[in-house]
């Protein structure tokens, strides 16, 4: 019995995808299954208990479930410390705290990866128009395009840092609202090398956004001195309602909670108010959801592919986060194709997505996004600015089930509003 009316052609080509995808669903299991294991075994090593769960108010001293997270939020990113805080507004605001935590004035940035996304432009002050950025405090910032392949420019990177003397390299492991491939474990690891190589002293930052959980390692594993992420993506497992959290060597992790909270009581300070049982659930279930969201992007690269369009990754192509951009040509099918996507979610069904000017971007973007948590990306949604070539980018699916619903609701949609044939 189906409770959607799916055309009979679309429903054909969704037997045909989950078919065919089915070698690469087995792949994903075994690094859910690993990634899983080290999560429980952090929570068993770190003796986590009910009253670990539990509430603190004011300063917050002495908040034992919150030290005992930091802890095993180190441990399943492979670092030495690490702060996670429901209290990081975003993304964005947690990379931030770590840039000006670990950053001085005079100091130099140098971006591995090309230009980041929208939102943290801003915050490095690249067009000269942000008032508090990083640049506002004497901070200087320079970035390596990409080869033409949407890879970094290992050469180029290396003979900017044989001379420059940079502070900071950063790398952004997700491909934003691009369509460079995203980076591997692999990728990060060869940069961290070539940083190293020809400036042992600089500090390698990742930006960690949408990648947790989709590889067996972390890039703290393989280099990396300090990450960060946003808890309504892959780390908070759906259940996390806000947050973020930083990761790395101890020192810089010191530091960066001097920033959060101020000099001289840093970690020590902070209420939890209740979010600490939030915040643990949603860590040991991210796993399983981050698993679920890659079985969602996987599906509905092949899916699109049967219908005629360019998916990327490829539905068979190692993976290095949970996005899914697919090039939809048009800015009538991109609107299409967010607005069933909306028709499809648990909440806000309702509701049609329409392009509209938000913060922090320059083009006007849609967003279907009918999620629990306002934002949350790790719940099914897809977003885009309107702009060539009209790339859908989705992501997230806290099960599977639902997320290929909400993906075949995306297509009818493009059928019902003329957009498609099949």
């Amino acid at each position: 019995m189906s409770f959607f009316n799916f055309d009979e052609r679309l429903e054909a080509l969704d037997k045909k995808a989950l078919s065919e995808v089915a070698p690469i669903f087995e792949y994903v299991e075994g690094i859910t299954e690993y990634n899983q294991q080290k999560v429980l075994k952090a929570f068993i090593d770190n003796r986590v208990s009910e009253a670990d769960l539990g509430i603190s108010t004011g300063y917050g001293y002495g908040d034992s479930g919150r030290d005992k997270l930091d802890s095993i939020m180190a441990a399943c990113m492979g670092a030495e410390d690490a702060l996670i805080r429901h209290s990081f507004a975003s993304g964005t605001h947690t990379l931030t705290v770590a840039l000006f935590g670990i950053l001085r004035p005079g100091d130099k940035v140098l971006c591995l990866t090309g230009r980041p996304y929208d939102t943290i432009v801003g915050v490095f002050g690249i067009d000269g128009e942000s008032d508090g950025s990083l640049r506002d405090f004497g901070i200087e910032y320079n970035e390596i395009p990409l080869l033409s392949d949407g890879t970094p420019d290992i050469n180029s990177i290396k003979s900017e840092l044989s001379w420059g003397k940079y502070k900071m390299a950063y790398i952004q492991r997700s491909r934003g609202y691009s369509l460079r491939p995203s980076l591997t474990i692999g990728k990060i690891k060869e940069l961290c090398e070539a940083v190293k190589s020809v400036s042992p002293d600089t500090v390698i930052m990742v930006d960690n956004c949408y990648g947790e959980f989709v590889e067996k390692e972390e890039p703290c594993q393989v280099g990396a001195d300090i990450i960060a992420g946003s808890l309504i993506k892959n780390p908070g497992g759906g259940i996390a309602p806000t947050g973020g959290y930083i990761a790395g060597k101890k020192k810089y992790i010191e530091m960066c909670a001097n920033r959060m909270t101020c000099a001289g009581v840093g970690r020590e300070v902070g209420a939890t108010l209740g979010h600490n049982r939030e915040l643990y659930m949603g860590l040991f279930s991210a796993p399983h959801v981050v698993g679920e969201a890659l079985k969602t992007a996987i599906y509905s690269a092949k899916l699109f592919e049967l219908l005629g369009f360019e998916a990327t990754p490829k539905f068979d192509e190692k993976r290095a986060d949970i996005i899914e951009s697919i090039i939809l040509g048009n800015s009538e099918r991109l609107v299409a194709f967010c607005q069933g996507m909306q028709s499809g979610a648990p909440v806000d069904s309702f509701v049609i997505p329409e392009p509209w000017d938000m913060p922090g971007y320059t083009d006007k973007v849609i967003m279907a996004a009918g999620a629990f948590t306002l934002g949350s990306s790790i719940e099914l949604s897809a977003d885009a600015p309107l702009r060539p070539p009209y790339a859908a980018w989705l992501q997230g699916g806290l099960n599977f089930h639902s997320g290929k619903t909400g993906v075949l609701c995306a297509v009818q949609s493009m059928i019902d509003k003329g957009v498609l044939r099949i």
